[in-house]
């Protein structure tokens, strides 16, 4: 794949994330915990190491950061939601089926009983995002992000960092109709197109649309990974960045497989067969760096005009610039504690 000349990223006030990727792990993680300490948290220097190998490094790391990129106060979290009415949703019936067909998302050898208590909790983080949010449409994969947040952040941060991805950079996948999801799927081919024409006319040629890279955009690549490492160093990304990235993803996966695709068959089921399945020895570190070149190159104003199918603006993309500005004033985790224990204090007297 062409390498595209990186522009310099925004700088920073505090301690700057080193790009070298040989970069020690002692060194990031010291870096990333400053930027957690700083007042406000320095979300710029978390962004950028999400971008760094190895991503957070640590599910202890995600903890601390998945909340901070989403603006999410951990001292400030919705109750668990109770089991009354639920089998009353309009979505219920579909939740429990794929969330019941859901068990490769689970770690392997984790027992029975446990698995079942969260799967119980899967349906009810759901259950309770789209009921506090009626204007929003389930849509089946849904819970394959659900579950990633769960297994790694528990089940009252996972209900409020999904109520936060659905109203931002899951919006499009949840109208009424496709309509969105097809139109940022139109992102695909001309993003390839820009870098290798040539495989562009074959793709074309073969017919083979853009609807193998469905469940990778709507699912964040959590349905068809399986290794949750993968996932995990994906979420990472994904969480700090722009929410049309993962179509971006998309189209340097195919760029990258491009003697795979061009010495297959022009045919559409073939061509389909092989770009739907995504080999799981992919060069994650180095995608993650073309993805933000291709996105840096071709950012979507760019492209939008090439790929618009009806005047309705992207609501991702519309409310992204506000949404990212709101998480530039959070105070740090200590501050917080310290604040939401005086106000439990006085809320506590004055009872």
């Amino acid at each position: 794949m062409k390498r595209f000349k990186r522009k310099k990223l925004s700088g920073t006030n505090h301690v700057p994330v080193t790009r070298d990727v040989d970069c020690g792990k002692q060194q990031k993680l010291v870096e990333i915990h400053q930027a957690l300490n700083s007042d406000p948290v320095d979300i710029e220097t978390l962004r950028r190491a999400t971008t760094t190998k190895g991503g957070l490094l640590t599910n202890e790391l995600r903890r601390k950061v998945w909340p901070k990129l989403l603006n999410i106060n951990a001292y400030d979290l919705p109750y668990k939601p109770g089991k009354d009415g639920r089998e009353n949703h309009k979505d219920y019936n579909q939740v429990v089926l794929d969330v019941s067909r859901s068990m490769k998302r689970f770690p392997k050898g984790m027992p029975p009983p446990e698995r079942a208590v969260l799967q119980e909790q899967l349906v009810d983080i759901i259950l309770e995002v789209l009921r506090c949010n009626p204007q929003l449409n389930y849509y089946q994969g849904y819970h394959d992000v659900a579950v990633t947040l769960l297994l790694v952040v528990g089940e009252r941060m996972a209900i409020a960092m999904l109520h936060t991805l659905s109203k931002y950079h899951l919006r499009d996948f949840m109208d009424p109709t496709m309509d969105s999801t097809k139109h940022i799927l139109n992102y695909l081919m001309p993003l390839v197109e820009e870098v290798d024409k040539e495989l562009h006319d074959f793709l074309i040629r073969a017919e083979v649309g853009t609807i193998f890279a469905l469940s990778w955009l709507i699912t964040w690549y959590g349905h068809v990974l399986s290794e949750f490492k993968h996932t995990l160093r994906l979420y990472d990304f994904f969480l700090a960045s722009h929410p049309m990235m993962p179509i971006y993803l998309a189209a340097t996966i195919v760029l990258h497989r491009e003697k795979e695709v061009k010495q297959t068959e022009c045919d559409m089921a073939m061509v389909h067969h092989l770009l739907s399945r995504i080999p799981q020895d992919l060069p994650y570190e180095l995608l993650i760096g073309q993805s933000q070149d291709l996105f840096q190159c071709y950012p979507p104003a760019l492209l939008a005009k090439r790929v618009a199918m009806h005047p309705r603006k992207s609501l991702s993309i519309s409310t992204f610039k506000a949404f990212q500005l709101s998480t530039l004033q959070q105070r740090p985790d200590s501050v917080l504690q310290r604040l939401t224990k005086a106000q439990t204090s006085t809320t506590s007297k004055r009872g």
